[in-house]
């Protein structure tokens, strides 16, 4: 089966949100078949800076919409934006 990376833009709901921990819960609460290939942060502006996930997921219908939710079912997240997805 095909490979798909999906790009995501993670806003976190305040600058005093630990990353860290952000990054391992978004990890863990991931469906099964996907992991994350690297996280990125980006600085937006007065302190927040945004978490970009390159997640990893196999080519079938509906996993975006998987991943999308069980992201924003994460406590201190805020927002997501999809960059970018691709096949691999």
């Amino acid at each position: 089966m095909k490979q798909v990376v999906g790009v995501f833009k993670i806003f976190p709901k305040s600058v005093k949100v630990d990353l860290n921990k952000l990054k391992k819960t978004i990890q863990d609460s991931l469906p099964d078949k996907v992991s994350i290939h690297k996280f990125e942060e980006e600085p937006i502006a007065f302190g927040v800076v945004a978490v970009v996930a390159f997640v990893i997921m196999p080519e079938e219908g509906g996993m975006m919409d998987q991943i999308e939710e069980a992201i924003k079912k994460v406590k201190g997240v805020s927002e997501i934006d999809v960059l970018m997805v691709r096949r691999i």
